[in-house]
């Protein structure tokens, strides 16, 4: 995917337009500097998610010094994230935030299913597009 093939701008007039690295889900995203704190908004159908927005930056910083494929790790805020994912990272208290990028509790979760989309649009990652355990880079 290129930042061509997205739809959309990522504002909330204009959300992005994606789905899920497996391809089984459509979502839209958008930034919302605005918020209190600003989030990158989630919207799944009528469920809504909030990630700290510092959450694009910091994965793709994260990434880069990793500096190979980590695999995704998606998983519910309700069952544990397997280590050296992307999931776990999103709610270790070693990331820039110290625990959680979701806001509310019951939706914090799916760190690893949302974010590498957003990336992949904004042209910071490679992210892997098969059926299962799918991986993302930083480019």
């Amino acid at each position: 995917m290129t930042t061509d093939d997205v739809d959309g701008s990522g504002t909330p007039a204009d959300p992005w337009k994606l789905t899920t690295p497996p391809g089984s889900s459509a979502f839209e995203a958008y930034r919302d500097p605005d918020a209190e704190p600003p989030a990158l908004v989630v919207q799944v159908g009528k469920t809504q998610l909030r990630y700290h927005l510092s959450a694009v930056e910091d994965l793709h910083a994260m990434l880069t010094a990793h500096g190979d494929w980590m695999p995704l790790g998606n998983a519910d805020e309700q069952k544990p994230a397997a280590e050296g994912t992307v999931e776990a990272w999103g709610r270790s208290a070693d990331n820039p935030v110290g625990g959680w990028y979701g806001f509310k509790k019951g939706l914090r979760g799916r760190f690893g299913n949302y974010l590498p989309p957003v990336l992949e649009a904004l042209g910071l990652a490679e992210v892997e597009h098969n059926a299962r355990n799918n991986r993302m880079r930083a480019i």
